[in-house]
């Protein structure tokens, strides 16, 4: 059984920071922080092409000289997240909460924990992002991770009170709202209220067909 990591309390807002090409010049002067910049945004091309290897061996050789630059210690985070590497990924995620004080992260990083199997780690961060009252598509990402976390371990019940907290269908859905919906309407019929779910699988379809598999979910449900 894991106990919850002892996390120092967040500031009240976000740490202002340099951003990258500053910071690395300062931690390792004109020239070769200006190297460093052209290989972050070496590596930063690489993870969004999803050459996650490349991405990661470019980034480690950096976080050795600078771990205290913000996008190389987030960038890594996210490439070992995509390569499912969830201890490293939580090790550098950590480290991003604790050199920003932000909450950006915490979706990703709760993700990690629920990955492990660390419950306690994934509801300390919901509650910590819950209290920042960041951006709707944001606190949903952070609500379905939570979700996600009950649901495996079974606790179905609890999960949808969770996603059906505060929810409304919107006049004008975003990606997030769809992203919401999707998941209510998979619990909904996990837990056998097939009306429902068929309803907001339709309500998905009607605003983009094409969503994951909303339509074989609904032919499945008849």
């Amino acid at each position: 059984m894991y106990r919850v990591l002892d996390r120092a309390p967040l500031p009240e807002g976000p740490i202002r920071l340099p951003d990258s090409d500053v910071a690395l010049r300062r931690a390792l002067g004109d020239r070769a922080g200006t190297r460093a910049a052209s290989r972050l945004r070496e590596a930063a091309r690489a993870f969004e092409d999803e050459r996650f290897g490349d991405s990661r061996r470019i980034l480690n050789s950096l976080v050795e000289r600078v771990p205290q630059v913000v996008e190389v210690v987030e960038l890594l985070g996210l490439t070992h997240y995509r390569l499912g590497h969830w201890r490293a990924a939580a090790k550098r995620l950590e480290s991003f909460r604790d050199l920003t004080g932000g909450t950006e992260q915490h979706p990703v990083l709760a993700d990690c924990y629920r990955a492990l199997g660390r419950w306690a780690d994934v509801d300390a961060l919901w509650t910590e992002l819950r209290e920042a009252s960041p951006s709707a598509a944001l606190m949903t990402e952070g609500r379905l991770v939570a979700a996600g976390a009950l649901t495996d371990q079974g606790k179905i019940a609890e999960a949808l009170r969770l996603l059906e907290r505060g929810w409304s269908v919107p006049k004008r859905p975003r990606d997030h709202h769809l992203r919401r919906a999707y998941a209510l309407a998979d619990l909904y019929e996990r837990s056998g209220a097939m009306p429902r779910s068929r309803e907001l699988f339709r309500w998905i379809a009607g605003n983009e067909r094409d969503f994951v598999d909303v339509a074989d979910r609904l032919r499945a449900l008849g």
